[in-house]
């Protein structure tokens, strides 16, 4: 792991970069790896009917979440400055991150696989294949990842396992509860339960002894084995 110094984890909304790449950035980050969460927007709980004072007050909390989850993983976090009604076209947001990529020197990038429930999950995905492909094409050996949340799971394939000891199952679980969502302080999907179980399912289904996260390859991308 220590050859990779630069890695992101970029999830559409607060939270999912931290549930998707957030068990390899605490152990990139303890081998020395400079880390960060890249969030497109800060609209998922936005409200048609909110003042403008009650908007300002959600994310400025909001991007606090961010801030301290970033600092729990070892990572630091940025917000592309997005909400929900103002994404980008594909060629625009796969030319930010591209150019963004390049510049920071990236090793590793986690986000959405495509099979999801989500229009801005989808866009996400889209926009950071492209981006990666297109360095990729330049010579780059930058690497891609998919991780797993329950959003994205429809062709989902797990292809890589990642144990995780008690410690690092501590940090990743401190830095979600910085969020109110993963709290149930949003809605009522069950994150407390639905994470811890699924690394004990991980873990059966890939005969390991210790809580297992699970990703998947950038098919469509890499051209050679390693």
């Amino acid at each position: 792991m220590s050859e990779v110094k630069r890695v992101v984890s970029i999830g559409a909304h607060s939270l999912d970069a931290e549930l998707m790449g957030g068990p390899l950035l605490l152990k990139y980050a303890k081998e020395g790896a400079h880390c960060t969460c890249i969030h497109v927007t800060q609209g998922r709980l936005e409200d048609p009917n909110a003042t403008k004072e009650e908007w300002e007050a959600y994310l400025e909390e909001l991007l606090n979440q961010n801030e301290r989850a970033a600092k729990a993983l070892g990572a630091d976090t940025i917000w592309l400055g997005y909400v929900s009604s103002n994404m980008p076209t594909l060629d625009e947001f796969a030319a930010r991150l591209e150019k963004y990529f390049e510049e920071e020197k990236v090793d590793l990038v986690i986000t959405h696989w495509r099979g999801s429930m989500h229009p801005r999950h989808i866009n996400t995905h889209d926009a950071v294949t492209k981006a990666v492909k297109r360095l990729r094409e330049k010579g780059s050996h930058i690497r891609l990842m998919y991780g797993e949340t329950f959003e994205d799971l429809v062709g989902f394939i797990p292809q890589a396992y990642f144990e995780l000891d008690d410690e690092e199952v501590k940090q990743w679980f401190s830095a979600l509860n910085e969020y109110t969502v993963f709290r149930g302080g949003v809605n009522d999907f069950p994150y407390q339960k639905y994470y811890p179980t699924n690394l004990q399912v991980r873990m059966i289904e890939s005969n390991s002894k210790k809580a297992t996260v699970c990703y998947m390859y950038a098919s469509l991308i890499e051209n050679r084995l390693w």
